[in-house]
């Protein structure tokens, strides 16, 4: 399994293209924008984008959904329900900030905890961790998580964001901190960090400090 990440999109979100040597697939995690960037880097494996999986609904993640998909039309897009109102949204929230988006077409299937994805031999389990978004997910399996906004390299996702929660984002920390420590985590924006890396350093994961009202 290779992973290539693509940055895009004015809030520099990473955009994270999962594939399977063996059969050509490609998984593409939270497609935010630029989505002829994102498909040249598809096109680029010589794989097929079978599925797209999103750890939620913000427009920074999902605006490249509409333009990857008119290329790859049958790759399903996976959603936690309780997002979906920020996902029909997304348009309207991203002219808030004056950023053209093209409206995502419906979800295809809901993710729920516990789930099981599969691509090739490799396996993600869905770790449903609210706080950032009421529907926000992790995919996590072969010493990754693909995690999203929850946890940053030396930071934490935004809690004062409409339907964000600040005291559910820290019991989805605390959840997280209990992973391996050398889990790779791949943020929704930043650099890659681990487990283990974030637990010494950064004091939203370890306790040092209060779940921030910003970023």
């Amino acid at each position: 399994m290779l992973l290539t990440t693509v940055t895009v999109g004015p809030l520099e979100e990473n955009c994270h293209l999962l594939l399977d040597e063996a059969s050509g697939d490609i998984v593409a995690i939270d497609p935010g924008a630029e989505p002829a960037r994102i498909g040249a880097a598809i096109r680029k494996t010589g794989g097929t984008l079978r599925a797209i999986w999103l750890t939620h609904a913000h427009f920074d993640h999902v605006g490249g959904i509409a333009g990857v998909r008119r290329e790859w039309p049958d790759a399903m897009v996976h959603l936690h329900a309780a997002d979906r109102f920020i996902y029909d949204r997304a348009a309207q929230s991203a002219a808030a900030y004056g950023i053209p988006l093209e409206a995502p077409g419906p979800p295809d299937l809901e993710l729920a905890e516990g789930d099981i994805l599969r691509l090739g031999t490799a396996s993600f389990e869905v770790w449903h961790l609210p706080g950032h978004s009421p529907g926000h997910v992790a995919f996590i399996g072969e010493g990754l998580m693909l995690g999203g906004d929850v946890l940053f390299a030396g930071s934490v996702g935004r809690s004062d964001l409409p339907l964000s929660d600040p005291a559910a984002l820290d019991r989805s920390l605390r959840r997280v901190a209990t992973l391996p420590p050398e889990t790779v985590v791949h943020p929704g924006h930043g650099p890659l960090t681990t487990i283990a890396a974030e637990l010494r350093t950064n004091p939203f994961l370890n306790g040092a400090a209060l779940i921030p009202r910003q970023r």
